[in-house]
């Protein structure tokens, strides 16, 4: 038999720790606890309210070549948003008093509106049906979306005034305003739809109104708090537009999902005879330990994202960590303070489902009876479904949406389309930004004029001349190529091949002179490169430090392995679920999902992970044989955590309902992975595996006898009941 750290080493004689500290003092300062949680809330909703949200313009975000690219040409070129208004009729052609009528009156409304610059008239298409008008709008992408409403609402204006033509709107600007106010929308419907459905699902768990607004309740406010202190952070460290969204699906998941555990260990302990306090005495020292490894773990994850080597993954990374970590305190906080002033009036309002938990532990039972009994077959059974769900992961294509992923129902992207239908050369032009001593010398003109040639011999892929714009100091030159492709296809990466091909041959060869290729097809190209030197790094990070904390914490050198193994089955599985439902619709999986859900599926998998073996430890510790260690302590929180799975599961399938490609294919990604992980991997191969490892589970080589430990506590002896 190896040999097991001492049994009686992680009993204690009375509850200790941190979360055992603090479940107490909550518990006996409750006033000052819920008061506290309610000030902060309420601090960090006034402190968001007070800065507001700097997010990431596009040039920031932008990594590799086309970043140096962007933000070269940034610090050189007064920064403006270029806007095209596009007049069109199939019954009046350029020229008719009708169509110039409208031109006219467009221009004139235009002139006359706050912080709009150089109003022109534009091309004629090739029918004589359309027409565009130019504009500028001064500032920066996070200035010009805002400014944008005035000459949008002139627009309009001038479009009732000309019922029989069509005049609309698009641009740099306006894609950003309405893709900000979808962003807007998607976030309204998944909060209307969410927080209902949530507690539907803890209703029906908890079996009394009372206990199930609890979990919701902490994880609203929760939710609201760190969406508070994005703001203040945001104006240090500019975060995606995408955070709130996140913050929400990953907020009221964890948040939820630590207030079950905790109160689940409450009402396990006060259905034991136990007293309120010593109840929530128990559950601090145990589940309240659980959260804090859990949390822990969750956030080391997702710390991975800062070394993904982009300003979106930093963002992200930090409105994850920030939510997890809150939630976190909530629990160990604000929670057992609620849990001691309502006492049994946690179980007030009633409803026929209160014997829902015992059902469930009853399926349950039969299932891990079913698998502690075939250990092999249903370790076998499980592992080759996985694998099979995962096989289609291994034909992933990747790359960041481009316009032709964006909503149709977003009335600029509209207009684009007809602009690109109309005017076939104003698809979204490439950049090269020239720097050198001085671009106007005549080895780096001459340079830049053989570019111009070999641009203009690939017309299916340039479809328009290129124009150079000269900065006032003359060590930069910014060079706009009108380009075929919507950034992500194929059209757009044969584009960008050949343009940075032609770029470095011809300028790249002048002395003192460099050419860097920026737009939507660089960048998506270059996040795409930079991810891939990345993600090892990123990935080797989040498994090692999950590896030593699981290692610390169980004093087993088997159990973190182990758990890597499965996280990675139901990664891997999810994975492969993705490209089936969506790279055939879709075309490609959003580059920075895989990533994204890699870390976040890790961490969030480590919750249950933790706590179920949490439990079974725990038996371990009290004497029970490993199997029927592993029998109780799944069966004991199969419960507690199929309804927190399908709390998940809820939320992040909503996602996946919203006309948003990158959020749709998140939210099903994480509902995947979170069902195989509560079903297959807890289910049934968490506990065959355990099963055939018998004692083993808990082998640690003596020379690793040194480590530092974070022992989970085992239940305390509670005060006199």
């Amino acid at each position: 038999m190896p040999s097991t750290t001492s049994k009686e080493s992680t009993l204690h004689s009375s509850p200790r720790g941190f979360a055992a500290r603090a479940g107490r003092w909550s518990a006996r300062h409750r006033k000052t606890a819920i008061l506290g949680w309610l000030a902060f809330v309420i601090l960090a909703l006034a402190l968001g309210s007070a800065t507001g949200k700097n997010t990431l313009t596009t040039t920031q975000a932008a990594v590799g070549e086309s970043g140096h690219a962007a933000r070269a040409a940034a610090a050189k070129f007064p920064e403006s948003a270029k806007e095209n208004v596009l007049v069109r009729s199939s019954r009046f052609a350029a020229g008719t008093p009708a169509f110039e009528s409208a031109v006219r009156d467009v221009m004139r409304r235009l002139g006359t509106t706050d912080n709009v610059r150089d109003v022109r008239r534009g091309p004629i298409s090739a029918d004589r049906h359309s027409a565009l008008v130019t504009f500028s709008i001064p500032g920066d992408e996070s200035r010009t979306h805002m400014l944008v409403s005035a000459p949008l609402a002139a627009v309009a204006a001038a479009a009732k005034s000309h019922p029989g033509i069509s005049i609309e709107e698009t641009g740099d600007a306006s894609m950003v305003r309405g893709i900000e106010q979808s962003f807007e929308r998607n976030m309204g419907k998944a909060e209307t739809t969410s927080l209902p459905l949530t507690l539907a699902i803890l209703i029906f768990a908890f079996g009394a109104l009372v206990a199930a607004g609890l979990p919701l309740l902490l994880g609203i406010t929760g939710v609201a708090a760190t969406l508070g202190l994005v703001g203040p952070i945001s104006q240090l460290v500019p975060v995606d537009q995408t955070i709130s969204n996140v913050i929400l699906l990953i907020g009221l998941a964890v948040g939820v999902d630590y207030s079950l555990f905790y109160l689940k260990r409450v009402r396990e302990e006060r259905a034991a005879g136990r007293s309120t306090e010593a109840a929530i005495e128990a559950a601090a020292a145990t589940s309240g330990r659980a959260v804090l490894v859990s949390g822990m773990t969750v956030m080391i994850a997702m710390a991975g994202m800062y070394l993904a080597g982009s300003p979106t993954f930093v963002s992200l990374a930090t409105g994850t960590i920030l939510v997890v970590a809150v939630s976190m305190l909530g629990s160990l906080s604000v929670l057992p303070a609620a849990l001691s002033a309502l006492g049994d009036r946690v179980e007030r309002g009633r409803i026929p489902f209160a014997r829902r938990f015992k059902r469930e532990r009853n399926i349950w039972a039969r299932v891990i009876d079913a698998v502690l009994r075939r250990p092999l077959v249903s370790a076998l059974a499980s592992a080759a479904v996985l694998l099979a769900l995962a096989f289609p992961a291994l034909g992933m294509k990747t790359s960041l949406p481009g316009s032709d992923s964006l909503s149709r129902g977003i009335p600029a992207v509209r207009t684009m389309d007809d602009v690109q239908a109309a005017f076939p050369a104003k698809d979204a032009p490439a950049y090269v930004t020239v720097e050198a001593a001085d671009v106007t010398a005549p080895a780096v003109s001459a340079a830049i004029e053989r570019f111009d040639a070999r641009v203009g011999d690939h017309p299916k892929l340039f479809p328009g001349q290129p124009t150079i714009e000269i900065a006032p100091d003359p060590t930069l030159a910014r060079i706009s190529i009108p380009s075929a492709g919507g950034g992500s296809d194929a059209t757009s990466k044969l584009m960008l091949a050949t343009l940075r091909d032609a770029a470095q041959s011809t300028i790249g060869s002048a002395p003192g002179a460099t050419a860097s290729v920026d737009g939507s097809a660089a960048q998506a190209a270059d996040f795409n490169s930079s991810l891939g030197r990345n993600t090892p790094i990123v990935f080797a990070f989040v498994l090692s430090a999950a590896f030593l904390l699981l290692l610390m914490t169980f004093r087993s050198l088997v159990i973190p392995i182990k758990a890597i193994v499965l996280n990675l089955l139901s990664v891997g599985a999810a994975y492969g679920v993705l490209v089936t439902l969506f790279q055939g619709h879709d075309g490609f999986i959003v580059a920075w999902l895989p990533l994204f859900l890699f870390v976040v599926l890790f961490g969030l998998s480590m919750d249950y992970h933790v706590f179920v073996l949490s439990r079974v430890r725990e038996a371990y510790d009290r004497g029970m044989r490993t199997e029927d260690a592993v029998a109780h302590g799944i069966k004991s929180t199969a419960g507690v955590i199929t309804s927190a799975a399908l709390v998940m599961v809820g939320v992040f399938a909503l996602f996946g309902t919203l006309d948003n490609v990158a959020l749709r294919q998140m939210g099903v990604g994480l509902a995947v992975a979170v069902a195989l992980d509560a079903t297959i991997i807890r289910g049934l191969l968490l506990p065959a595996s355990m099963k055939l490892l018998g004692d083993w589970n808990w082998w640690l080589p003596s020379r690793l006898g040194w480590l530092p430990s974070i022992a989970l506590e085992g239940t305390p002896t509670p005060a006199e009941a």
